[in-house]
């Protein structure tokens, strides 16, 4: 029996791969690093728009995150999906996967009448991966994971889950929660009139007053990080008439460094 399915495709905007991470007073920086759609979650976004175009329906794109992270939804739009919603509130910040997990819930519930939401495996900043597992169970939906391969028939999905010993086939009821890895497929482009389009998008904002909750509890634990210490190398190169006086020489210089 074919259906038409609701879709959510949760996203984050990371720093990019290429940042390099540092300490200042005891917390991880990523600097001035570009933010971009987390690479994952383009994984998040073709498995929908895969299942869009199978069954048709809608893919929404869903992000908390601040104002910038309009960029990463915009990216999402691109590449196919119909719309797109922020979540953006100052009581977010530092916010953990528990809370992430019920601020995402909420506002899949607030859209209402959701089929499947679907979630990249890890984001690149934490890479815990434990989001997808815990909206799934704020929702009581079944939840899938490391998902290769989906297939909606009626009011089910089969999926394909790709694991370290190889492949498993997995049977749930709809609505369901699904982390996809690469194996969907590679994640498509965005287009040129999918960018046109994406630049023109209205992209609502809903807070936590427009969910209906309050801030979430969560627990940020403080590490203390230093960066590593500096160390200074200098090169030398060992010159000799013979071979064997440049061993000798850096027999005696290993010696003298207490090196062995």
């Amino acid at each position: 029996m074919e259906v038409t399915l609701k879709i959510i495709a949760c996203i984050k905007q990371v720093p990019d791969s290429e940042a390099k991470v540092k300490a200042e007073n005891g917390q991880i920086t990523w600097g001035e690093a570009p933010l971009v759609i987390n690479p994952f979650d383009e994984f998040a976004v073709e498995g929908a728009l895969q299942q869009k175009e199978a069954h048709g329906g809608t893919v929404t794109a869903l992000c908390i995150g601040p104002e910038s992270a309009r960029e990463a939804l915009k990216h999402a739009l691109a590449m196919g999906a119909d719309d797109a919603i922020l979540v953006s509130d100052p009581a977010l910040e530092n916010l953990d996967s528990v809370g992430a997990a019920r601020v995402l819930a909420a506002a899949i519930n607030k859209v209402g009448g959701v089929d499947m939401v679907t979630f990249g495996r890890q984001t690149l900043d934490n890479g815990s991966g434990l989001t997808p597992p815990q909206t799934a169970r704020v929702l009581s939906w079944p939840m899938l994971g490391w998902v290769g391969k989906i297939t909606v028939d009626g009011g089910s999905v089969t999926v394909e889950r790709v694991l370290e010993e190889g492949r498993q086939t997995v049977k749930a009821n709809l609505p369901a929660v699904l982390s996809i890895v690469q194996s969907i497929g590679e994640a498509r482009y965005p287009s040129f009139m999918g960018i046109r389009k994406a630049s023109k998008a209205t992209i609502p904002t809903w807070t936590l007053a427009d969910l209906g909750i309050s801030a979430p509890a969560t627990v940020v634990t403080r590490v203390e990080i230093m960066n590593p210490p500096v160390r200074e190398t200098v090169c030398e190169i060992i010159k000799g008439e013979t071979p064997e006086a440049i061993a000798e020489t850096l027999a005696d210089k290993i010696l003298a460094e207490k090196v062995l």
